[in-house]
């Protein structure tokens, strides 16, 4: 007799936690790892953060909060919408969580039933896909490339032989690193209102661009719209398991009931700290300005080791790279390189899984010292 297993945790892996095991079990063996295959900042949380933390390990109880967050905390974020975009924000519309992970789990059980269908881009951030199936909705793939700026379009959705329940969009994206102009931002969220589909808004590397696309958010066109954002990528505490979401009001009552019985409160600690995170913009600029060089460091030397066709990455942390020349199994490939040169990347099936095994994500998130080393061993690399 077998005992009942559900089918609900039969999704994928993802996949570049599994090469970042491999990596870490490479660096205990003594050999050199250059770390491009995880988008974590190389820097730490601001240092007022940190002051902040641990005073309140000294002063505070650090117990159970309100569900929804700390009043302090969801005042501080609704200050930074009104800063950063002119958008006014109610702090109750807003939900603290345990990192963006957690709000996805949130936004999906709130806005969708099983069997609902949600569409997103494709190359496109795996967990995404992953929680909606072990949740019981069906994923659409909306395949991107140069022609679209790795985004989803209005005219897909018209393309689509069935309507969808909701649509995810990231800006900037993980892994193309392209963003959403205005316009298309705006088109997109007046189609999703005017055909009643749910937009959800990732919005985690918000802050972090580099190329002549305006930031937006999608507050800017209404208050339907799920936003979900991280203390993660930007304020660089992706340790601090920390995240928030924009509730739309009519979503609002749901998610705190979700919140109270699936995750309780966000860790306290990390939601008194996290206050002070938007009086650190000098610290925070300075670690953009370090990806950007990065950026450039990898967009110089890769060419030089073989890898020429790039995503846009006009923000976030990442290169997205067509290798279709190089090989037409990428995890293998990466699994290679890692074991030939010590460079940890992620194969582009974890984002795409028809198109993935031709392309190859690197993270320019950590120091400028692993950048040229990984550059210096790629090119030294004998194919």
């Amino acid at each position: 007799m077998a005992l009942k297993q559900s089918r609900r945790g039969a999704i994928s892996p993802f996949i570049v936690m599994d090469v970042m095991r491999a990596a870490n079990a490479r660096e205990v063996e003594g050999k050199a790892v250059f770390h491009l295959e995880v988008g974590q900042p190389g820097t730490p949380a601001p240092r007022k953060v940190r002051e902040a933390a641990a005073r309140a390990l000294d002063d505070d109880l650090i117990g159970y909060t309100n569900a929804m967050g700390i009043d302090p905390l969801r005042d501080a974020i609704a200050g930074h919408y009104k800063r950063k975009f002119d958008v006014s924000v109610d702090p109750s519309r807003i939900c603290v969580a345990s990192g963006s992970s957690s709000i996805f789990v949130l936004a999906f059980l709130a806005a969708f039933d099983a069997g609902d269908r949600v569409a997103m881009a494709a190359p496109g951030y795996p967990a995404y896909h992953n929680i909606l199936t072990a949740l019981g909705i069906e994923t659409v793939n909306l395949p991107t490339g140069p022609e679209s700026h790795y985004q989803p379009t209005v005219q897909m959705l018209r393309d689509l032989e069935s309507p969808v329940d909701g649509l995810i969009i990231a800006s900037p994206s993980n892994p193309a690193g392209s963003m959403i102009d205005v316009q298309t931002y705006r088109e997109l969220a007046t189609y999703c209102r005017e055909n009643d589909i749910r937009l959800i808004s990732d919005e985690i590397y918000q802050g972090i661009s580099f190329g002549d696309v305006k930031e937006c958010t999608a507050l800017e066109f209404g208050d339907d719209a799920f936003i979900i954002n991280s203390f993660s990528k930007y304020f660089s505490m992706t340790g601090w398991r920390l995240g928030w979401a924009v509730v739309p009001p009519d979503l609002m009552r749901a998610v705190e009931c979700l919140q109270q019985n699936l995750f309780i409160s966000a860790p306290a600690l990390s939601q008194i700290a996290a206050v002070a995170a938007f009086d650190c913009e000098e610290e925070i600029q300075a670690n953009i300005a370090a990806y950007a060089r990065n950026r450039e460091i990898l967009l110089d030397g890769l060419p030089k080791a073989g890898f020429t066709k790039f995503a846009p990455a006009d923000g976030a942390f990442y290169l997205y790279a067509d290798v279709s020349d190089l090989t037409d199994d990428s995890e293998a490939f990466c699994r290679r390189i890692l074991d030939e040169t010590g460079v940890a990347t992620t194969p582009g099936t974890d984002f795409d899984r028809l198109r993935g095994k031709h392309y190859v994500r690197f993270s320019f998130a950590h120091s400028e010292a692993t950048m040229i080393g990984a550059v210096k061993a790629l090119q030294n690399w004998k194919r």
